[in-house]
Formats: C-alpha cells, sequence, structure tokens
C-alpha cells in the first residue's frame, strides 16, 4: 500500500518541500562583513530577506525620524548578533 503526502501527493517519502530559494548560508541571521557602513546589521538584514542593503538603510535612516527604539534596537542587534565567518 502506498501512502500518499498531502503536502506533495507524488513525492516518494521523504517529501521535500520548496524553501523558496533559500540555501543554509542565508538562513541565518548575521551581521555581514562585506557589506557594512557601522556594524554589519543592515547588510546582514539585507541578506537574510534578499533585499538591497541601501534600501534596508534608508529604511532604518526614515524610521529614526519617527519616535520609538530603533537606535537602541540597533545597538542590541549589534551586540547580540554574530560576524558572518
Amino acid at each position: 500500500m502506498v501512502v500518499r503526502s498531502r503536502v506533495c501527493p507524488d513525492a516518494v517519502p521523504p517529501c521535500s518541500l520548496d524553501t523558496g530559494g533559500m540555501t543554509s548560508s542565508t538562513a541565518t541571521l548575521t551581521r555581514s562583513k562585506q557589506n557594512r557602513m557601522i556594524a554589519g546589521v543592515c547588510g546582514g538584514i539585507a541578506r537574510r530577506y534578499g533585499w538591497r542593503p541601501r534600501n534596508v538603510r534608508l529604511a532604518f535612516v526614515v524610521s529614526c525620524v519617527l519616535p520609538g527604539p530603533q537606535f537602541l534596537i540597533y545597538l542590541v542587534l549589534w551586540l547580540l548578533l554574530p560576524q558572518e565567518p
């Protein structure tokens, strides 16, 4: 008897799901070594989500005009995120 999966009905078990093109190098959030202006936090976020670093930096600068803890969040990420190998 063949048991078919609802997720991948025609696949042979174990079923491999599409990860949307993400590889193991982009699966973790790390500070960027190559694409950094200050600490690499914005570059790391951009690499993790497949965005342009310039857009992440621009969003961060614009968000700093608004009230909120954006600058403190950047400092915490700087301290907590590991640097990419």
